[in-house]
Formats: C-alpha cells, sequence, structure tokens
C-alpha cells in the first residue's frame, strides 16, 4: 500500500492554512508570518501546534481560537484550493491499494480531496491524526492505516513532504519518499528529508511512479 500525506503532497493546502493561523495569530496578539508557521510547524496536527504556540508565548490563546481557524481554513480552502501539479496522473498510474494519512482533521482532509478530484483514488482509506493519541512524528496514525488496510507496515510506502512526517514513516518502519515539489527552498527540504530517513526524494509527482517501482524492486 502507498500511504500519501495530504497537504502539500496532494493538495496545495498549506500557504492557505499557515496564512489563516498567522492572521489569527496577528488578531491575538502574536506575532508569526505565514513562513515562519510553515517552517516550524509544517506536517503537525492543529491541536500541536496551537499547544506549542501557547507554550512558547506563555499563555493560552482565546476560547474560540482553534475553531474560528478551522472555519476559516475551510472556507479558503473551498474558494482557493488546488491539486499539486500532476498528482492526479501519479494517482493514475501507481498500481494497488492507496491510502491518505494527514495531520488535518477528517471533514478537512475529505473536503480537500473533494475539491481536487482526488477522493476517487482513496476512499474510504482516509486516516486523520485526530483519531489517534500521538500525532507525527510518532508513527501511531501511519501504523493505524497498516493495520485498516490489512498491510504490513514493511510493505508500506509513505510520501510525505515534512520532517515529522517522514520521521514517523520511519518510526512505523515504512520506506518514505520525500516530496518537495511544493518547497520554496527544495534543496534545503530535501536534505532535511533525507536526514529524517527518507529512501528517495523527488520533485515533480510524474517521477513518483518510477521511484515507487525501484524501491518496490519491479
Amino acid at each position: 500500500m502507498v500511504i500519501f500525506d495530504c497537504n502539500g503532497v496532494l493538495v496545495d493546502s498549506e500557504p492557505i492554512a499557515a496564512a489563516v493561523l498567522s492572521e489569527a495569530l496577528g488578531g491575538a496578539g502574536v506575532r508569526l508570518s505565514a513562513g515562519g508557521v510553515m517552517r516550524r510547524f509544517q506536517g503537525r496536527r492543529p491541536a500541536d501546534v496551537i499547544a506549542a504556540i501557547e507554550i512558547a508565548i506563555g499563555k493560552s490563546l482565546p476560547g474560540d481560537f482553534a475553531t474560528n481557524v478551522a472555519t476559516e481554513t475551510m472556507r479558503r480552502l473551498r474558494n482557493e484550493l488546488r491539486p499539486v501539479a500532476h498528482a492526479e496522473r501519479a494517482l493514475t498510474w501507481i498500481r494497488g491499494p492507496k491510502a491518505v494519512a494527514s495531520s488535518s482533521p477528517f471533514d478537512r482532509i475529505r473536503l480537500s480531496l473533494e475539491l481536487t478530484g482526488l477522493l476517487r483514488f482513496f476512499e474510504p482509506r482516509l486516516f486523520s491524526a485526530s483519531a489517534v493519541q500521538r500525532g507525527k512524528p510518532a508513527p501511531d496514525l501511519f501504523l493505524l492505516a497498516a493495520a485498516r488496510g490489512g498491510t504490513e507496515p514493511a510493505k508500506c510506502i509513505v510520501v510525505e513532504d515534512s520532517a515529522p512526517g517522514v520521521a514517523a514513516a520511519a518510526a512505523a518502519g515504512m520506506t518514505a519518499i520525500g516530496f518537495v515539489g511544493g518547497s520554496a527552498m527544495p534543496g534545503k527540504l530535501a536534505s532535511e528529508l533525507t536526514a529524517m530517513g527518507a529512501r528517495a526524494v523527488v520533485a515533480d509527482m510524474r517521477a513518483l511512479k518510477s521511484t515507487i517501482a525501484d524501491l518496490r524492486g519491479w
């Protein structure tokens, strides 16, 4: 089974979500740019991100902060979201079962895939980190996807664009491929993903089929 992260791998949602969070933080008196959000928190669960921010600033954010951010993120996704270039082509070419395992809530995962026409490749194999005790970089989410998919972890390939995601895949005993096609600094990200355990790195989804075949030894 090939397990895909969603944000930044299948859909170009990370700049949107980062901008929403940055703007909301500004309204709460916390200065953090959208770029800073992406650098610090890419691949993490929303709840874990908010907890980390509260620790960093030494106070709690408003009680409705998380709900308002989630609502605004979903609104902007409906208006602005696009698929990652060539994602549909890659998914059409790749043989065997496929799953999505994302740090986002389930409703955001499903909406993102519906909006971009990619849901048909995965449903019902959609997995959210909201369903496990520990988010990435812990292996829990990927182990859940493998168990529900009836596949041994060692036979799973994970496509990830974040260091926590690659670390989670490695901790689960899975083979990780790093995707850097959405990064403003792909060379730097490639080095980070390789250091965390990625067995290969691709910058273009059209290279994914051959990369997976090489790793499977086909």
